[in-house]
């Protein structure tokens, strides 16, 4: 019986376990799918997504499913079958999901397992996650099929720089570690005590105007970086004033700068 309704695609996406899976479902990797061509059952068949990515079926042969929505299967499909079959009407249905699915770690989020819509940027998934408020972006990246993928995830959130953001896949791992140790603690006579994140070539001087500044009372000579047991005493009214410009030295991760106070 050869198909007389139009031509083209008909893709039906049926519910699985009592879920409806809409267009933009990725296919991935072990997932299994019911592919059936109207009115010619001996080329429809029930299939499993190979590791390579593939299925094979009657006719078709192997066909490359891991990355397309079943939508884009169908057309794919379409086109193949269309050498055997007078305008074949296709139905993909996701009868299976196991490996759709971005893995978190690294300490800076709650480690979890996300389900992964077709079509989520990067953007889109770190606005997902929650507050960013204990994430070292940095140093965050991406582990994709076993390689780290060169991914600026601070200037794409915290700058706004949306031409790194990219589409994830399937098994993509981000590593998000936490900021606890990538900060730089200014405590003492300034303006606004606090801590700033560490950023290559920040120097002592630069952490003190980020705090405000030195308050009234600060003796800006008697200013001491507290790094693990080492106390390194630093003059920096002498730096301002163009004298021991070595003084104004580099910070890394995890110093404390105390800046002392005095009457006079």
């Amino acid at each position: 019986m050869r198909c007389k309704i139009g031509a083209g695609v008909l893709v039906l996406l049926l519910a699985v376990a009592g879920v409806v899976f809409g267009n933009e479902y990725i296919i991935g990797e072990g997932d299994g799918l019911r592919v059936s061509v109207w009115g010619v059952p001996e080329l429809s068949s029930d299939v499993v997504v190979r590791p390579d990515g593939k299925i094979t079926l009657p006719a078709a042969g192997d066909v490359t499913a891991a990355g397309r929505t079943p939508a884009v299967l169908g057309e794919d499909l379409t086109r193949v079958l269309s050498r055997y079959v007078q305008k074949p009407i296709v139905t993909v249905t996701v009868t299976q999901i196991t490996n759709n699915k971005v893995y978190v770690s690294g300490g800076g989020v709650p480690s979890r397992i996300v389900p992964l819509a077709g079509g989520t940027t990067l953007f889109k998934f770190l606005t997902q996650l929650g507050s960013l408020e204990n994430a070292d972006l940095t140093r965050s990246y991406i582990m994709r099929d076993g390689k780290k993928m060169d991914v600026d995830f601070h200037a794409l959130f915290a700058q706004g720089d949306f031409s790194r953001d990219i589409e994830l896949r399937a098994e993509d791992i981000l590593f998000i570690p936490t900021n606890e140790f990538n900060k730089i603690y200014v405590v003492g006579a300034v303006k606004e005590p606090k801590y700033i994140f560490y950023r290559e070539g920040i120097r002592v001087l630069d952490a003190i105007f980020e705090s405000g500044g030195f308050n009234a009372f600060a003796k800006e000579n008697k200013v001491v970086v507290l790094r693990g047991d080492d106390r390194i005493r630093v003059r920096l009214r002498d730096v301002m004033k163009g004298r021991r410009s070595e003084d104004n030295i580099l910070l890394p991760p995890g110093d404390h700068v105390f800046v002392g106070e005095g009457l006079f």
